[in-house]
């Protein structure tokens, strides 16, 4: 009875205050954590899509975006398919929208056991914070990326390995030693290994990158590797760090394609989920550390409606900040395998 009393007081001198026209004061909204990393307005259009030119590195499609800035310009690295295996190429724009191709600047070496067929850049090592310019960062007087290469022809074919490569100006690459292999890692890795993505910790490279169990239909998951000197590197004891969700989740297949920033003293991990369904959606997941994530349930980047350049796969993420806007690019697919058109897209937080 005295509670009951107690609460009806607090009513009656609520409603007391707003008759006299004092307003009682609204709780205070909760902080929207997902709030700076929502990219709603997708472009319509590929920004980028297979050459179609016979014989091109490009020829059949491109996946795999990185976005930096250099020189009062935007760079976007991105992988090429020819029908035999992956290149990378790169090219550069003023706007985020349009741009222009520069040509190769990773490209297969015959003569090499492990690039003969692949060699797919993935990220080189940049500024961490979500709203930097996201520029790149040198060690030792050098830019640093990380690659993966698969051993066989064909579209994603064997266990991949991944490497690194230096480079003085970013265009010209000298190809490093492979660092992590499929069959040194623990069970979740052993199938190949996928997508890296290098960021350094205070003295720490952290090398994230997804890989997948042996078998069909394989899972895959994401986990970490770190290194005090680009050369000795040691997967880090939580791995995998993000793994594949439960039964009708959108990643509870695949939890791939690392990409880790910094905001306001938090860390966040965009990837892409596969599902059941057979759709693949950007998410992202946040954390405290750098080594310790927890998903959101909420998807980032969805497929689109049938007939929309991402109606199939809208995954692959990768951002950058500019003017007020964060774009988030990804690599969009339409239509079925293996006559699927496979491009990049872009979808900025401000509308267009």
């Amino acid at each position: 009875m005295r509670e009951k009393t107690m609460i009806d007081r607090r009513t009656l001198i609520g409603g007391a205050l707003a008759g006299a026209g004092l307003a009682t004061l609204p709780a205070h909204a909760a902080p929207d954590p997902l709030a700076p990393y929502r990219t709603p307005y997708k472009h319509p259009k590929l920004i980028l899509g297979g050459s179609g030119v016979k014989g091109s590195f490009d020829e059949k499609a491109v996946d795999c975006p990185f976005v930096f800035s250099a020189n009062g310009k935007f760079y976007l690295t991105y992988v090429g398919y020819d029908g035999t295996g992956y290149q990378t190429g790169i090219c550069e724009s003023g706007d985020l929208l349009n741009w222009k191709g520069l040509g190769l600047i990773m490209s297969r070496d015959p003569g090499d056991p492990v690039t003969r067929h692949n060699i797919a850049c993935a990220s080189i090592l940049r500024e961490n914070d979500l709203r930097s310019p996201a520029r790149l960062v040198k060690v030792d007087g050098q830019y640093v990326a990380a690659w993966h290469a698969y051993p066989s022809p064909g579209y994603e074919e064997g266990p991949a390995v991944i490497g690194l490569a230096f480079s003085k100006d970013f265009m010209k690459w000298e190809r490093g030693p492979v660092i992590l292999r499929a069959e040194d890692g623990a069970e979740w890795e052993r199938g190949g290994l996928y997508k890296p993505n290098l960021i350094k910790v205070g003295d720490t490279f952290h090398l994230y990158y997804n890989a997948k169990t042996t078998g069909s239909p394989w899972k895959e998951q994401t986990g970490l590797a770190i290194s005090k000197d680009l050369k000795s590197w040691t997967r880090h004891p939580a791995s995998p760090l993000l793994r594949f969700g439960p039964k009708g989740a959108p990643d509870d297949r695949f939890a791939s394609d690392p990409v880790v920033v910094t905001h306001d003293g938090k860390w966040a991990m965009f990837y892409f989920g596969l599902s059941t369904d057979g759709y693949a959606r950007d998410l992202i997941a946040l954390g405290d550390s750098p080594t310790a994530f927890t998903k959101s349930a909420e998807v980032l980047i969805d497929v689109g409606p049938p007939g929309a350049i991402d109606e199939k796969y809208a995954h692959k993420p990768a951002v950058i900040w500019h003017d007020g806007a964060l774009y988030h690019f990804y690599c969009a697919v339409s239509g079925k395998w293996p006559n699927d058109v496979r491009g990049l897209a872009v979808a900025p937080s401000e509308p267009w």
